[in-house]
């Protein structure tokens, strides 16, 4: 017999949490695990979700929730606007011939109804942020720095109209419906394509 099983409640964890064996507690902690696995920025994955963080301190969305990795979009805002997040550098953790090509992946997907996954394929937020480390130094490359990363923010709308079923969007074509934007203006940015909609 299956088990329907619901989603875990992830709570926020400090850092401080320990880990322990046989009810004994160890030496290591929780923001061990987290230097030991996070600490490259500038890798892919890592950055991808930080570009996610990004987004969300710029919102100031509540600092106690925890990412959700699978979701069908990345941020929710309180007035119900969903939100992508993309993200791209020039430079990467491993050794490069030259800087990378800057592409985002746009492709539709099938999201989720209920539990089961939709038939049908469709960009599921409706705003897109797209992320670029612009910062081209690899002695001074630090993601941290707000400054080294630039922002376009596109309605979904713009993307379905001009790239119905592309699967990746290049720089080039991006700046044909985007012009960059830095960390302060990206609120501003996209609570007017929320005003927009209206």
């Amino acid at each position: 017999m299956k088990k329907n099983l619901g989603k875990l409640n992830i709570q926020q964890q400090s850092g401080n949490e320990p880990m322990s064996n046989q009810g004994k507690v160890l030496d290591t902690k929780l923001i061990d695990f987290w230097r030991w696995s996070f600490s490259d920025l500038a890798m892919n994955k890592i950055r991808g979700a930080f570009a996610e963080f990004i987004v969300h301190t710029a919102l100031g969305l509540p600092s106690n929730q925890v990412r959700v990795d699978w979701d069908d979009y990345d941020l929710e805002m309180e007035n119900g606007l969903r939100i992508e997040v993309k993200s791209s550098s020039y430079i990467q953790s491993w050794e490069q011939k030259k800087e990378s090509d800057i592409k985002f992946d746009i492709k539709p997907t099938k999201g989720y109804e209920g539990s089961k996954r939709s038939d049908t394929s469709k960009r599921q937020a409706d705003v897109y942020v797209f992320c670029l480390l612009k910062h081209k130094d690899q002695n001074t490359l630090n993601p941290l720095k707000m400054e080294q990363w630039e922002f376009y923010v596109v309605p979904t709308k713009t993307l379905n109209e001009k790239f119905p079923t592309q699967k990746k969007l290049s720089l080039k074509p991006l700046r044909t419906i985007a012009t960059p934007i830095g960390y302060v203006a990206l609120k501003e940015h996209i609570l007017a394509i929320k005003k927009a909609e209206k």
